[in-house]
């Protein structure tokens, strides 16, 4: 008797997308708030290489959770790509092995925030409890559409198609600066990242970060961002000034060894990577300065500026 064929499950609306390495504690609260939406999501774990059990806890606690074990770190770009290859839903919620949804609509409002053609990713508020209450990326307005420059990696929602169509994040930034990247191409191809007015995304910043790592990746980045997307027109201004303020930002915070060993590096792959230049539009450019200077601006103001949208 042949086997009955067993239909695949239902697409969900949205791919709640963590990518965890040696945190097991931390991850644990992000899979429970994940769950805990009230849309029925996809949870996606991506185990970078982790030691500390984090793939058992996670069959153990978590049987009905996807998730991809490796076995050495390729580094949470590389995984967010290929989380977003792996997720079956149109839309990807991308957040941190350290942050919890604070309450079950985070998924359900975020999403009734594309409801304009032009949004690419929604820029989820946030709040870094461990430093203060302040909400991050929360729009002034939520009956307007406000555009933003960029978003932050631990509070954002991506259409998973417009992110395929545009190549993803940059693998090659391995560490760092992929946000600001991506939100600058995506706006060349027509789309916007919204701010959002959901309920914030609570961000406890975990003491296990390797600050050498950032800074150094911080500030080759900077300067490999500006080398792929800034126009010839703007370009040396931008790299001296990208230079200078680095420089200036690791004395501030009195770590200036490893930004200026980031800074080297980055010039060095400027020349190595000749060939990864695509700069955008100029008019593009100046959009992006402008929302960087100026702070959001809503979607109406900006729109007689934006190329047309990129077919899908």
């Amino acid at each position: 008797m042949p086997n009955t064929p067993i239909n695949p499950p239902p697409i969900p609306p949205a791919t709640v997308l963590i990518t965890s390495k040696n945190r097991k504690d931390e991850l644990y609260n992000a899979i429970r708030s994940a769950l805990s939406q009230t849309l029925p999501v996809e949870v996606l774990v991506i185990d970078d290489g982790s030691s500390d059990g984090t793939s058992e806890m996670v069959r153990r606690e978590f049987p009905d959770v996807r998730l991809h074990h490796e076995e050495a770190s390729k580094g949470y770009i590389h995984q967010r790509n290929y989380g977003a290859r792996l997720a079956r839903a149109a839309y990807v919620f991308s957040m941190d092995d350290d942050a919890v949804f604070s309450t079950p609509n985070v998924v359900a409002q975020t999403l009734a925030e594309f409801n304009h053609p032009r949004v690419g990713a929604v820029a989820i508020p946030f709040i870094n409890v461990k430093q203060d209450n302040k909400v991050r990326q929360q729009t002034p307005d939520p009956s307007r559409v406000y555009a933003a420059e960029s978003y932050i990696g631990t509070a954002h929602a991506l259409r998973r198609d417009l992110f395929e169509m545009l190549g993803g994040y940059r693998a090659f930034l391995v560490h760092q600066g992929e946000e600001g990247d991506y939100c600058i191409r995506m706006l060349n191809a027509g789309y916007i990242t919204r701010l959002g007015s959901s309920d914030p995304i609570h961000h406890f910043e975990s003491p296990r970060r390797d600050f050498r790592r950032m800074d150094y990746y911080g500030r080759r980045n900077d300067l490999l961002n500006a080398w792929c997307n800034v126009p010839l027109g703007a370009l040396a201004p931008h790299m001296v000034g990208t230079t200078i303020n680095g420089l200036r930002l690791g004395f501030r915070i009195r770590r200036p060894w490893h930004m200026v060993k980031g800074i080297a590096a980055g010039w060095g792959c400027c020349i190595s990577r000749w060939g990864e230049r695509d700069p955008v539009a100029m008019d593009v450019y100046r959009l992006s300065r402008r929302l960087k200077k100026a702070g959001p601006l809503r979607l109406e103001e900006i729109e007689p500026l934006l190329p047309p949208m990129a077919a899908l």
